[in-house]
């Protein structure tokens, strides 16, 4: 019988890790995340979280309240089409160890509609987590509770001496304050995965950090984090 299960990482270390980062470690660094991910040598980070802010989603929703009430400060946001998105996956996936993983955090209406174009050959979806933040938001039949983190790993597939955590449930409740951001994403949630995929010591990389909810979640497991954000609230 074959054992999917091992809490040692065999994942190969960084070959391309810099002497210096393009960018101090562990700050909120105000910057363009594609020109930070054009600086970065291939393979040269285990795992990295991207939460773009979706503009499809304020498009084709059309809820009527983009830019006034609830929609205000979403709208005030830097929005992402996908030309944009894609761009980043690229970039990102380049990034990545062999094996290495990307956490791309998705909507609703981008999950049902499907992702699959805006990734290249050597990144496959690999698993799903909802989050349910444990409040209602908006829709038109079913009212919103829940976001979804897509599991994305880099080729070689694979996940004995690469994941090392196995009591994550696929459904994670975790409520969050927003902190002064718009949609901050959960630590707790992001520090379990943290650990699953990386060493103490590995750089974690957020080209789009927003909140900087995953640079809290690094420090609290002991990792590094490199990131940065063209928003500061």
């Amino acid at each position: 019988m074959t054992v999917v299960f091992s809490k040692v990482r065999d994942h190969p270390e960084p070959v391309n890790r810099p002497a210096e980062w393009p960018l101090p470690l562990n700050r909120r660094n105000k910057y363009n995340g594609l020109s930070l991910l054009a600086q970065l040598a291939p393979d040269c980070v285990p795992l990295c979280f991207f939460d773009p802010q979706y503009r499809g989603v304020l498009d084709k929703m059309q809820y009527g309240n983009e830019g006034k009430s609830r929609g205000k400060r979403r709208a005030e946001l830097p929005q992402m089409r996908e030309p944009e998105i894609i761009e980043f996956i690229q970039a990102i996936a380049k990034t990545l160890l062999p094996s290495g993983h990307l956490l791309l955090w998705i909507d609703k209406y981008h999950l049902c509609t499907g992702v699959n174009p805006w990734l290249p050959d050597n990144l496959s979806i690999v698993d799903l987590i909802t989050w349910d933040k444990g409040k209602i938001g908006m829709g038109y039949r079913t009212r919103r509770q829940s976001e979804y983190l897509l599991i994305l790993q880099k080729s070689p597939k694979r996940a004995k001496g690469v994941w090392q955590k196995h009591d994550i449930p696929d459904i994670w409740t975790e409520t969050v304050s927003k902190n002064g951001h718009t949609h901050p994403k959960p630590v707790g949630l992001q520090a379990a995965l943290i650990e699953a995929v990386t060493l103490p010591g590995d750089v974690v990389l957020d080209p789009a950090a927003g909140s900087y909810s995953a640079l809290d979640a690094a420090l609290q497991v002991d990792r590094n984090f490199l990131g940065c954000d063209l928003w500061s609230e």
